[in-house]
């Protein structure tokens, strides 16, 4: 029994013996294949690490091959950085492996990152490598690893103490908080993008303004710019930073034509002297937060044409205050979560009365329900008013708070409502454009009598105005 055994084991090593001696081939026919021959590392911000970038390196022949030497071409100067399945070209070792060994049918994985220099330019700047694989047979196969460096300002927990005007002419990433101080105003001027690291935010304790323009906005997003899918950009994610928060000691802000997206909260007012305006926005988007996208504690605020859209918890939340909204589109279509919060919420407590004015806005969404008050202090400071408005809510007979008021009946599937009044609501990609398709019950049906100045495109409001923040796309 122990001789059978001992030859068993002789034979299978004969056998192994012989599959290494003519399992390796040296025709230069047999290559690698890679399940990519380029690593784009997409638009990235100088001297910050990339998130890491895989592919495969595949052998599809009849035999192993061996690469003599896996170099990263450039070495240092590039500033990417390769791991070849499990082994770091480190500079110790030149940038390079040797005797990288791949059988027939089998595969290895490649890891990339890249941390860039800064450039010294204004407009990102191509930053490229090649990884090349040498096999025994001496054919040299490339892949190439390459990204878009973009030097940016760098703010970690800056205290603004006095006035200051931060411009577009470089972006600027903020780590921490970018606080403004009671005695300070921050302007961000037309053409100003702040991109905020993971929890990063705005506390302003003093005053805000964003000065944007029509075509020339000021936006606050976050700070990743690659993707996380093929089809889906971190950009279009939520909860990538932590919005704007508006402290006791804060009045006079104001902030016009300023796309703000993907934030935790996106707004948030606490509470304050209702005889002094906390906060004005005109032509405003808060779009896609993980949280609220704007709330509203005890303070005096007014929004004009402004997109509240796509929040896990409320689109706008109001506990108590005064508040006036013209020309609004309050839109809940969150895509992460099918337990969203409502699209308005308003209510009042015994020690914060409530006033709301809400005219020729639309507040619709998937649910059935999404416009909820309630009070817990008197009937009569639970003063709300809508006019010339759409709200998908069962329907109130209410002439003196609902006037002119029509209510969306989710029932009727043959009617224009819910997600049919715009342009674009794509679960799938994150897409989403509030403009009104020309089907919109909202054309034309505003009241005339609360006009402004300008819609969302810059276009005056002489004609009966549509409802909502956005006039219909002409065809």
């Amino acid at each position: 029994m122990r001789f059978l055994l001992l030859l068993c084991v002789m034979a299978l090593l004969a056998v192994t013996g012989c599959e290494d001696d003519e399992s390796f081939s040296v025709s230069q026919s047999d290559r690698l294949w890679f399940t990519s021959d380029t690593v784009k590392m997409d638009t990235l911000f100088s001297a910050v690490p990339s998130t890491t970038k895989s592919f495969w390196v595949h052998n599809p022949n009849k035999k192993g091959l061996r690469c003599t030497s896996v170099r990263l071409e450039r070495g240092n100067q590039s500033g990417f950085r390769v791991n070849v399945d499990g082994v770091y070209l480190s500079k110790d070792a030149g940038y390079k492996i040797g005797d990288v060994e791949i059988r027939k049918g089998d595969s290895l994985r490649v890891f990339v990152e890249l941390t860039s220099s800064t450039n010294g330019m204004d407009v990102p700047k191509l930053v490229e490598d090649n990884l090349t694989f040498i096999l025994e047979s001496g054919i040299q196969q490339k892949v190439n690893l390459n990204a878009w460096s973009w030097d940016a300002l760098k703010y970690t927990d800056v205290h603004i103490s006095k006035d200051t005007t931060l411009t577009g002419e470089k972006p600027i990433i903020v780590y921490g908080k970018l606080t403004v101080e009671p005695t300070a105003t921050l302007t961000l001027a037309a053409g100003t993008t702040l991109y905020f690291h993971h929890e990063g935010g705005i506390d302003v304790y003093g005053r805000l303004l964003c000065k944007g323009e029509q075509g020339n906005e000021v936006i606050l997003r976050g700070d990743r710019l690659d993707w996380m899918f093929d089809y889906l950009p971190y950009d279009l994610m939520s909860g990538l930073w932590s919005g704007i928060r508006f402290h006791e000691s804060s009045y006079d802000n104001v902030m016009e034509f300023t796309d703000l997206h993907s934030p935790f909260d996106g707004i948030v007012c606490d509470s304050a002297n209702l005889n002094k305006q906390k906060l004005t926005l005109n032509n405003m988007t808060v779009h896609n937060c993980q949280g609220t996208g704007l709330r509203v504690v005890n303070s005096k605020l007014t929004a004009v044409n402004c997109q509240f859209t796509n929040t896990l918890k409320g689109c706008v939340d109001i506990e108590g205050g005064s508040v006036d909204m013209n020309h609004c589109t309050l839109a809940q279509f969150y895509p992460f979560d099918s337990n969203r919060g409502p699209a308005l919420k308003f209510c009042s407590t015994e020690t914060m009365p409530l006033r709301l004015s809400c005219v020729n806005s639309i507040v619709t969404g998937f649910a059935e329900d999404l416009v909820m008050g309630s009070t817990e202090g008197k009937e009569e400071d639970f003063d709300y008013h809508f006019e010339s408005c759409i709200l998908r809510t069962p329907k109130v007979e209410d002439p003196e708070r609902m006037i002119d008021v029509a209510f969306e009946d989710v029932e009727d599937t043959a009617s224009v409502q819910g997600d049919k009044h715009f342009m674009l609501v794509s679960h799938d990609t994150q897409h989403y454009d509030f403009r009104l398709s020309e089907k919109s019950t909202a054309i034309d049906k505003g009241n005339k009598s609360y006009p402004v100045s300008n819609d969302r495109e810059g276009n005056l409001r002489d004609e009966l105005p549509d409802i909502g923040c956005f006039e219909r796309v002409k065809q």
